[in-house]
């Protein structure tokens, strides 16, 4: 049976006390998510550089980085270098560039996955599957956290899901982001899926513990 991980996203944690919901992820998850925003590739902006240097001082699990940018190329050396043992960046912005983008990520001793936002055909990410360690499936929009999830992101879990088995990879890791809490989990797990990205569902649960214990199933 695959294992289930949890990765909560550092996006929904409380920046006046990062240090304690650091300790939350150690103690409980296994991935710190990262979401990576520039303003331009999503209207928002969230952290950079230094938040992700000081996750890393403290962190005991894998840091996953989420770039939601324009040009990724251009970042994923200082990523890697401040800590990133995954990085995943959007098909959407990368297009052509893609094999070589992940090529880069390699290069770097680093996972590579790709991402792929609601409205963009999941069939446009089958060409990367031989490529990549991990997909990463939103389902949401990228840019914003607290949104709701789209239920027709477990048909586009399953097609990718479907596409790694018959591609011969059928335990390269399926990440879900978006709308993903103790509610819905067994339905993406379900679907496919094995890494759950989960921001408010954790950080602002009553008992974060509980809740990613119920995720897991």
């Amino acid at each position: 049976m695959t294992e289930i991980q949890i990765a909560p996203s550092i996006l929904a944690a409380d920046f006046l006390h990062l240090e304690k919901d650091v300790e939350i992820v150690n103690s409980y998850a296994d991935i710190f998510h990262l979401d990576i925003m520039d303003g331009t590739f999503v209207p928002n902006i969230s952290f950079g550089f230094p938040v992700v240097e000081a996750v890393a001082k403290k962190a005991l699990k894998p840091m996953d980085v989420h770039l939601m940018i324009v040009n990724p190329e251009k970042y994923v050396e200082r990523f890697a270098k401040a800590g990133a043992s995954m990085i995943s960046f959007h098909y959407e912005a990368a297009r052509e560039k893609s094999p070589a983008v992940i090529d880069l990520i390699h290069s770097l001793g680093v996972k590579a996955g790709i991402v792929i936002n609601p409205d963009c055909p999941v069939e446009s990410i089958f060409p990367y599957l031989p490529m990549v360690d991990f997909v990463l499936i939103m389902s949401v929009f990228a840019g914003f956290g607290g949104q709701k999830f789209i239920p027709e992101s477990l048909e586009r879990i399953a097609a990718v899901k479907a596409e790694f088995e018959r591609i011969g990879r059928p335990d390269v890791p399926i990440e879900v982001d978006g709308g993903v809490g103790p509610e819905n989990a067994s339905l993406v797990i379900g679907a496919g899926a094995s890494i759950l990205v989960a921001g408010s569902a954790v950080f602002k649960a009553t008992n974060p513990a509980e809740a990613i214990s119920r995720m897991r199933g």
